[in-house]
Formats: C-alpha cells, sequence, structure tokens
C-alpha cells in the first residue's frame, strides 16, 4: 500500500500534527480528511489529503466541501449569540414569547438556553411523520411547536439530533426575519470569505465529497422512547427526497458543509471573546456566555455525561476537545468536529469523508487536537 501524499502549510513546530494526520491514512482509517488549527484566529496548519469520490478518481483538495451534520450546531449556536450580542435577544427569554404556538403542552416557560441545550424535551417524533416534512420548514416548526415533551423541560438533557436546527432556526428567524443559512452567507460567510454554507446552492454541489457510511451502528445503551424517536425511527430524519434536496435545504442542525480552515476561522470567534480577523462579530463576554454551563448530567439519548452550553458541547467530563475544561464545540455524525478553546485563543476543525461509529470524540479527531496541543 502506497504512502497517502499529505498537502497544505504545517510549521516545524506542529510536526507531530502532520505525523498523527498521516498515521490516520497509513493505519487506513481515513478516505479523505481535512484538519485546520488557528492560533488568535489565524490558520497556522492546514492539512488535507486522500480522495473525495467513492470511484477514487477524485482528490480530497483545498476546495471540497465536506458535510459536517451536528457540527452545523456550534456553527448555529454563533448565529444565536450574535442576536444576543446585538441586544436583540436573551438566553433567558421563554421561547413562547418569539414563537407563540411553541407554548402548547406545558411547554410555555422551556428558554431559549434550555431549547439551546437540549433540554426541551424534543428530541423527535414518537408518532410517525412523513419523513420528507423535514423539508418543509413552516410545517416541521408547526408540527415542532405543538409536541408534547418527553420529559419535564429543564429537568435534564436529552440530545436534540435534528430537531435542534429547527428550534435553534426559529427563533433566529423570529427575531432576525432571515432564514439562519441566508444570515450566515450574508454577515459572516461572505464578508469573512469563509466556505461555509447552511443551505448549500447548487452551483457548489459539484465540489462535495461523496461519504462512505459507517461499518456499524453508534451505540446508543438501552434504548429508550426518546432515543428511538431522535435517532432510531424511519422518519427520524429526512427522507424521501433526493440528496440534492439535502444538500440544498436549511437544517441548522444537520446539513452545514464546510471546509476545516473555515470551520477553524468561524470557531476562533469563540476562542477569542467575540472577534474575528481583528473585528468584533460577538460583543465582549457573550463568547462566554454562550460557552456558559447549562445543565451537566447524564443524557437521555447520548450515553455520555455532557455539560451543555447554549448549543455547545463542553469539554469537562467529555475530553474530546483536548485537555482544558473550558474548551468547547461539537461532533458531527461520523466524525467530524470543530472546537474553541478561549483559555488559549486556540480554535480548530476536523473534516472527513469515512465515517465512524463513535458519536463523540472519534479518535482520529481526538488524536490530531491532542498532538496540536503538545505541540503547542
Amino acid at each position: 500500500m502506497s504512502e497517502t501524499e499529505i498537502f497544505g502549510t504545517c510549521p516545524p513546530q506542529f510536526e507531530p500534527v502532520r505525523e498523527a494526520f498521516a498515521a490516520n491514512f497509513a493505519e487506513g482509517q481515513e478516505q479523505g480528511a481535512r484538519f485546520a488549527l488557528a492560533l488568535e484566529g489565524q490558520v497556522v496548519v492546514d492539512l488535507w489529503a486522500g480522495i473525495r469520490d467513492r470511484a477514487g478518481q477524485q482528490p480530497f483538495g483545498p476546495d471540497t466541501l465536506t458535510p459536517v451534520f451536528s457540527t452545523t450546531k456550534a456553527v448555529a449556536a454563533l448565529m444565536v449569540a450574535r442576536l444576543v450580542s446585538q441586544g436583540r435577544l436573551d438566553y433567558a427569554t421563554p421561547v413562547a414569547e418569539l414563537w407563540p404556538e411553541f407554548a402548547a403542552h406545558g411547554k410555555g416557560a422551556v428558554t431559549v438556553e434550555q431549547a439551546l441545550s437540549h433540554q426541551a424535551g424534543l428530541p423527535g417524533f414518537v408518532q410517525p411523520i412523513d419523513p420528507t416534512l423535514w423539508f418543509d420548514w413552516d410545517g416541521l416548526c408547526a408540527a415542532l411547536a405543538a409536541l408534547a415533551p418527553l420529559w419535564p423541560p429543564g429537568s435534564a438533557s436529552g440530545y436534540h439530533p435534528v430537531t435542534y436546527g429547527y428550534l435553534a432556526g426559529e427563533i433566529f428567524r423570529r427575531v432576525d426575519g432571515r432564514t439562519m443559512g441566508t444570515a450566515l452567507r450574508e454577515d459572516l460567510a461572505q464578508p469573512f470569505g469563509l466556505d461555509l454554507w447552511i443551505g448549500l446552492p447548487d452551483s457548489e454541489h459539484g465540489r462535495c465529497a461523496d461519504l462512505r457510511r459507517p461499518p456499524a451502528a453508534p451505540d446508543l445503551g438501552e434504548i429508550t422512547p426518546a432515543k428511538k424517536a431522535a435517532f432510531l425511527e424511519k422518519w427520524s430524519s429526512p427522507g424521501g427526497r433526493s440528496g440534492a434536496d439535502w444538500r440544498r435545504a436549511e437544517i441548522p442542525s444537520a446539513n452545514g458543509h464546510a471546509t476545516a480552515p473555515a470551520l477553524a476561522r468561524l470557531m476562533a470567534a469563540f476562542a477569542n471573546d467575540g472577534r474575528l480577523d481583528g473585528q468584533a462579530v460577538l460583543a465582549p463576554g457573550v463568547a462566554a456566555a454562550a460557552a456558559r454551563k447549562r445543565i451537566h448530567g447524564r443524557d437521555l439519548v447520548l450515553p455520555y455525561d455532557i455539560a451543555w452550553g447554549a448549543g455547545l458541547m463542553r469539554n469537562e467530563g467529555l475530553n474530546v476537545f483536548g485537555f482544558g475544561p473550558e474548551t468547547f464545540g461539537h461532533y458531527g455524525w461520523g466524525g467530524s468536529c470543530a472546537f474553541a478553546d478561549p483559555e488559549t485563543g486556540v480554535s480548530g476543525a476536523y473534516v472527513m469523508n469515512r465515517q465512524s461509529a463513535v458519536l463523540v470524540g472519534d479518535p482520529r479527531a481526538k488524536r490530531l487536537i491532542e498532538a496540536a496541543y503538545e505541540a503547542i
């Protein structure tokens, strides 16, 4: 087996990162992948390698877009934080003040921060829905608002794998008037040159990486009604439409497309008290407010003890974003991740197209992040 050629930028200080990246390929764990690390918002490591298509003919290159699934949630968290930064939203506001229909079935007191920290009790639909409903924003939001929670809101977290995007996205739309994907493009991606999308135009579909699905189902532990609704029913995620329809849709929990440097730079705003390329995209203190722990305990859907911020997964207890308890970010289905460390000003991201069955803390990403911290 020939050695995979590694492309990109890696200063001598970070040679252990290049070695870890190469080892992931040498051990047969990768198909195509990219890792980027930023210090105070400047990308210092940017490595990519492998292939991006099923036929093995097209290289994974600097313009390859990768679906990042739930890593999108960290992007959504930053978009909501921008509304807080602008004084247009408070994390303590009841969702129903913005979205009156949401008060159904005793949900009237659920706050924005509870909804973003997976405490609303709405991880999915217990009763069947048409899987194509996920492509109908207004219809899905109406169905979600009408749901009864599966546990008393505020009493525990239970990961909302897809519904989170509609909760965060509808909260955003009710305040801003635009969809979250539109605002991301207009306010951050285009002005800062970030190759990062929620809702991918047809013009960009041709450079997307093909995915190699996980070899096995993830281990969810004991199966409960909440876990079935979240992950296991045939209507738990969008279906019945084409892959192109999936890419076009705006689902801020699940279908972001990005490059690793774009994610690393965006997360730099969280790592550097709201500053991106020298500009304030969040007011001072808002990044810390977004990351502040809202709940910590055994999650009712994911088989982990998790400390949640407002849409962000905190490192304490998980140790999947390096070594610092104040680091935070998000993982996506198959292994992608993005993280921010406000103690050091470090941010980073890992994307790939060979998916693993690890829900949080893919060993490939952990190896790269730990090598980066050792080099720092």
